[in-house]
């Protein structure tokens, strides 16, 4: 008797942390929690902006955040 079987797929790594680029803002939000925990341990201050959960930053700031999380081994989008 044959059986008809779906080939497993790799899962793939999620991301940790995705930038929505909305022209004069950028919205910076963790995905997992190792990219939340480092966010919230290395990004910002006192004053730092959120917008719906998320970090509120000038694009300038992101070519260096994005950096310091793929040094850190975390996953971006």
């Amino acid at each position: 008797m044959a059986t008809n079987s779906i080939p497993a797929v790799p899962s793939e790594r999620t991301s940790d942390i995705t930038f929505e680029n909305h022209g004069s803002i950028v919205l910076i939000r963790g995905l997992s929690a190792a990219g939340q925990t480092w966010l919230d341990e290395n990004v910002g201050d006192d004053e730092t902006q959120y917008f719906g959960g998320a970090i509120a930053a000038e694009p300038r700031y992101v070519e260096a955040i994005a950096q310091g999380a793929i040094e850190n081994g975390l996953e971006i989008a």
